[in-house]
C-alpha cells in the first residue's frame, strides 16, 4: 500500500479548512501509522485469542 506524502496530506486537509505545514503534516501522518499499527496489532492478539 502506497503511503501518503505529508505534501498530499497538507491539501486533503486544507480541502477540510484545515491549514498545516508540511513539518505538521509529517509529525501527524507518522502519528496516524502509529495508531493504526497498535489497531492492528490489537485486532491479531484479540483474534489470536479467541481462535479465530
Amino acid at each position: 500500500m502506497e503511503k501518503i506524502k505529508p505534501e498530499k496530506a497538507v491539501e486533503m486537509l486544507k480541502q477540510k479548512g484545515v491549514e498545516v505545514t508540511v513539518e505538521q503534516a509529517e509529525v501527524i501522518l507518522g502519528f496516524l501509522r502509529k495508531l493504526a499499527t497498535i489497531v492492528v496489532v490489537q485486532y491479531i492478539k484479540e483474534r489470536h485469542r479467541k481462535g479465530i
